[in-house]
């Protein structure tokens, strides 16, 4: 039994891309209902898998897809495909055309299939076997369209990756500072002990002098430890 099934539909998405979907198999083929992909055999041939229902009748086939041409220029492909029923009750064998054209801000996908059937679905006819796969083919363009627009509105890893490298420098840029002043406040308290000690005052009028003057010479050795490890951040040497 041969028959042919032809689908037009509209994507609200630019032609590059979505040309990038439907001309890669490994790509597309998660749309497609009950279809999977087993082997890669190279960027032309691919093995797979597709499973269907006709009415109360299952079929499952073991096939192979071939990429005949693909026009990048005219965004136009012909694709084979040839499955066997691993039980042997039957084939099916499928020539696909499909071109793309830029309309109303997106992209029409233009599809018309040539199916042959040999075996147990050849005994339901046309009729039912374009019915079932004009359902089929309603299931693939809704979960194209829904894979389009997911992966369009997914955040992005690298910015994801930037904001967190951003903040991870921000926290040791901030620890550094810290560990700066720690560091510069433990040398400050060193040197006024070292000083009080070497000049320890006669009267309790000279104490408080040399107090407040070395008070002001932990203040200026403070600001000095805090100025020197800015400038050395920013670039600058005074």
């Amino acid at each position: 039994m041969k028959t042919t099934i032809t689908k037009i539909f509209h994507v609200e998405e630019n032609i590059d891309r979505v040309w990038e979907y439907l001309a890669d198999p490994t790509k597309i083929v998660t749309c497609v209902p009950g279809a999977s992909l087993t082997e890669k055999i190279d960027d032309h041939n691919f093995k797979g898998k597709v499973s269907l229902k006709f009415g109360p009748v299952k079929a499952a086939y073991d096939g192979k897809i071939t990429i005949e041409e693909l026009d990048v220029a005219n965004r136009k492909m012909v694709l084979k495909g040839a499955g066997v029923d691993p039980k042997g009750k039957g084939s099916a064998d499928m020539v696909m055309n499909g071109m793309l054209t830029e309309k109303d801000g997106g992209t029409e996908v233009n599809y018309s299939m040539e199916v042959s059937l040999v075996g147990m679905l050849a005994q339901f006819g046309s009729r039912l076997v374009n019915d079932v796969s004009d359902q089929l083919l309603n299931q693939f363009v809704n979960n194209f369209k829904n894979k389009l627009k997911a992966e369009a509105t997914a955040p992005a890893p690298a910015a994801a990756a930037t904001d967190t490298a951003a903040s991870t420098t921000g926290a040791e840029a901030a620890t550094a500072v810290a560990e700066e002043i720690k560091e510069g406040a433990a040398a400050v308290a060193e040197k006024v002990a070292e000083t009080v000690t070497k000049t320890a005052p006669a009267t309790a009028k000279e104490s408080v002098a040399q107090t407040e003057d070395n008070s002001l010479n932990a203040l200026s050795l403070m600001w000095a430890v805090i100025k020197g490890f800015f400038s050395r951040i920013f670039g600058g040497g005074k």
